[in-house]
């Protein structure tokens, strides 16, 4: 299993959220770029960054952070936040990315999901965010009525390089992964899944290494020391260094 450590970018910092409140903001390194090589040099082979900014806009806003890292590392990054038109799909692919993270607009347009994943196979993820149960939308401020597994019966035939699941209420908690939900969405999803959301301990991660998913989104537990990549990476059976 892959471990992604995580760098949310806010006014163009290494910050994270609470439950993905913007009012509950803490900020753990003004530099990004540092962050990312730290992270490399522990052993992390992909890096998760999202553009909170980005995602309550409408649109990225950290993209020059962004290029910076993807030119400072060597590892495979995915970016997500505020992407919601074609044209930044192919933007933001062009500043070197793996791959791009796509929510709000292919949540409300699963046809758009459709095209664009056609258009660039395998370099779009869908990122599925849910507040009991149901899919949110719009920086996590709006809920739909829909759930992850509607949704994804929407995209079976679709070229998706993997979901990204967040469970929202565990996300920035530490108070361990939904271990149910993500085994849930594991087993019903024709894609690679990243879970994300409460990863703190050695022991999170065996946990969802159990449930069959692919990845597993690491951020806060990290920045706080609650567990390091190099013991993360060994119990996801990647090899450190």
């Amino acid at each position: 299993m892959l471990i992604l450590p995580a760098i949310d970018l806010r006014g163009g910092r290494c910050v994270r959220l609470r439950q993905g409140d913007y009012s509950r903001e803490t900020v753990f390194d003004e530099d990004p770029v540092a962050v990312a090589r730290r992270f490399e040099e522990a052993g992390a082979t992909w890096l998760h960054m999202v553009d909170l900014d980005g995602a309550r806009d409408g649109e990225p806003k950290n993209l020059d952070k962004v290029a910076a890292v993807v030119e400072a590392v060597g590892m495979k990054v995915e970016l997500g936040g505020g992407i919601r038109t074609t044209e930044m799909v192919e933007t933001v692919l062009g500043l070197g990315l793996a791959r791009v993270i796509v929510g709000t607009r292919a949540v409300r347009e699963p046809d758009w999901l459709a095209v664009i994943a056609r258009k660039f196979p395998q370099k779009v993820a869908w990122g599925l965010d849910t507040r009991k149960a149901q899919v949110a939308v719009a920086g996590w401020g709006t809920l739909t009525d829909r759930t992850v597994l509607e949704m994804l019966d929407d995209a079976r035939d679709v070229p998706l390089a993997a979901i990204i699941y967040t469970d929202i209420e565990r996300d920035g908690m530490m108070a361990g992964p939904n271990v149910a939900a993500t085994t849930l969405v594991v087993s019903a999803s024709p894609f690679p899944v990243i879970a994300s959301g409460g990863v703190t301990t050695v022991e999170d991660v065996a946990r969802i290494k159990e449930t069959g998913a692919h990845g597993a989104i690491i951020g806060r537990a990290l920045y706080d020391g609650e567990i390091t990549l190099a013991d993360a990476l060994d119990a996801a059976g990647e090899q450190a260094g």
